[in-house]
């Protein structure tokens, strides 16, 4: 019996890893400065003394066109009609018969 506690013993220690959690890189399994962070580009730079210069070019610029006398509305409305199974049924029939 103390033979077959050694040799599964042997077993569970010889037993392979899972490999998918070997791949997977975090700041608990890398060197001690490493950060991974959010990838997200930075917007300026450190400073010697501790503190942080925004730089104007690096920050994002979002082009929105003017959209006053555009023709197209939103998908969605901000004030969605609850529909009842009665008038959902009426809709439908009422397009089918639009449509013959």
């Amino acid at each position: 019996m103390p033979l077959g506690l050694i040799v599964s013993s042997l077993g569970r220690s010889m037993r392979r890893k899972r490999i998918s959690s070997l791949d997977i890189l975090s700041s608990k399994r890398a060197p001690r400065d490493y950060y991974k962070g959010k990838n997200c580009k930075p917007t300026g730079f450190h400073t010697r003394k501790g503190g942080y210069v925004i730089v104007d070019e690096k920050l994002p610029r979002f082009v929105v066109p003017d959209l006053t006398d555009f023709k197209l509305k939103a998908y969605v409305s901000q004030c969605p009609r609850d529909l009842t199974a009665s008038t959902a049924s009426s809709t439908t029939a009422e397009s089918t018969e639009n449509k013959s």
